[in-house]
């Protein structure tokens, strides 16, 4: 039978051109549309805090947020309709942050007082107060923004003073305690303001060490 000889095929196979072994690429994770969605979010979120901080209602405008975000003007009004939504939901997204961030310093719940004061103290004296503040001031003037913001406000005013309740370990039941707490917070608020202008820290950490005298003095 005229078949090829088995040295013919090796001479054959000798003029095959060698193909190197080529890696094998790794996949690229797909990242689901929603995830997408929500860092998007976020971004916008965290880029609108940071610029109500910085420059104010008036500066503060859809575009520039959305620039500083990373993201076009259409994606940002597709998240959020109007620029108040944008804007609230801005500072109460990061004022849940941040009572998140608080209640992971003390983990095991009531702690020492002095350190629990310290830090609600440092919930006003952060960019997030900053932004509230001109927030604030917008929904003077804006009457389309006035409920909104008050409406904000008292949600995270009483989940703060929960969160101060707990940790300090006050017995609401006791006459005077409740607006013992209050206090603080009002206090907080006010050394936030102060430091709005200049650094106000020597001063704060005085007021924070007699706070905590008369808290334990008051709470018992």
């Amino acid at each position: 039978m005229g078949g090829v000889s088995t040295t013919e095929e090796a001479e054959d196979a000798s003029h095959i051109p060698h193909v190197p072994h080529i890696p094998r690429i790794p996949r690229v994770p797909h990242v689901p549309k929603q995830d997408r969605s929500r860092a998007t979010r976020q971004r916008l979120l965290a880029a609108a805090v940071a610029c109500l901080a910085e420059h104010g209602w008036a500066g503060s405008t859809v575009s520039v947020v959305a620039e500083r975000a990373g993201v076009s003007r259409g994606a940002a009004q597709h998240h959020f309709r109007t620029r108040e939504d944008l804007f609230t939901a801005a500072v109460e997204y990061v004022a849940e942050e941040r009572s998140t961030a608080l209640r992971a310093l003390f983990p095991e719940g009531a702690a020492d007082r002095r350190a629990v004061v310290a830090a609600l103290v440092d919930l006003y004296t952060g960019p997030l107060f900053r932004a509230a503040l001109h927030l604030w001031v917008a929904a003077s003037n804006e009457d389309q923004l006035r409920p909104r913001v008050t409406e904000l406000e008292a949600r995270v005013g009483r989940e703060t003073h929960r969160i101060a309740v707990e940790l300090l370990a006050a017995d609401e039941s006791r006459p005077g305690v409740r607006e013992t707490v209050q206090g603080l917070l009002d206090m907080s608020r006010g050394l936030g303001l102060a430091n709005l202008l200049t650094d106000d820290g020597g001063r704060r950490e005085r007021v924070v060490a007699q706070w905590s005298v008369l808290l334990d003095e008051a709470l018992g």
